[in-house]
């Protein structure tokens, strides 16, 4: 089951690195084309969908912007470390609810024009504008700082994990999710190896659990820390009572 989990993320993980022209065409295209912003919601529609079942597997496999701040941007990155503030709960919550009441906004602005032609126009200009400001933004940081600074604090990344919290309230992630596993902690010599290679910053090797994984909300299960582990110890991969019942039925 490991090996049938790490393909699926494996396959993901490459498709990823052909997403990031979607950014481009919403963002730059949609200043021509506003209607463009309404491929948008799918996409919304789709990441908090899987964040239901897999936590932010989305921002680690197939986010376009992700896929632009890592294999766009990611060779230009000064990679500094992440300031404290912009990972804090406080950052991340105050700029959700920012974002959000600044969209809802608009939103309840642009319904003034139900029923006429220009309200699709001035409701896809709204994704197009927030894709702008991410384009523009989390360009910036990534260069600056590190490519995935953005994520830190993205308002998208905070649903997911309100819808991950549901999933897990609801019982569904213990037969859906993945998470960083290592296969023998007692081989692990906390190299930090993992750490370094996190693009969210994170240490798996200090905070495996009892059912040795890491089950941090902020995994992105982007699989890098896999492929960091010199012991090779590390995979991305299905929960022991997922396996468990994959092998009784």
């Amino acid at each position: 089951m490991t090996s049938f989990s790490s393909s699926v993320r494996t396959g993901a993980a490459k498709l990823q690195k052909y997403t990031w022209p979607f950014t481009f065409l919403v963002a730059i295209g949609g200043l021509w084309q506003p209607r463009l912003g309404l491929l948008v919601v799918p996409v919304m529609l789709a990441l908090v969908v899987m964040s239901f079942f897999r936590g932010r597997f989305w921002c680690g496999n197939v986010c376009s912007h992700g896929s632009l701040f890592d294999h766009v941007l990611g060779p230009f990155s000064r990679k500094r470390n992440i300031p404290k503030f912009l990972k804090s709960p406080y950052m991340a919550w105050g700029f959700f609810a920012f974002f959000g009441y600044n969209f809802t906004k608009r939103v309840i602005t642009a319904a003034k024009l139900w029923g006429t032609s220009q309200f699709w126009d001035r409701l896809g200009f709204i994704f197009v504008a927030s894709y702008l400001m991410v384009l523009v933004v989390g360009g910036v940081l990534a260069l600056l700082i590190r490519p995935r600074t953005w994520c830190a604090f993205c308002p998208m990344g905070t649903m997911e994990k309100l819808s991950y919290k549901l999933g897990q309230l609801s019982g569904v992630t213990q037969r859906t999710d993945l998470q960083v596993t290592v296969s023998d902690p007692d081989k692990c010599r906390a190299c930090g190896r993992c750490a370094k290679a996190c693009p969210m910053e994170l240490s798996p090797h200090l905070f495996f659990n009892s059912s040795n994984q890491f089950a941090s909300e902020n995994c992105i299960r982007c699989g890098e820390c896999a492929e960091a582990c010199p012991f090779k110890l590390l995979s991305v991969a299905q929960t022991p009572s997922q396996q468990e019942g994959a092998s009784a039925a």
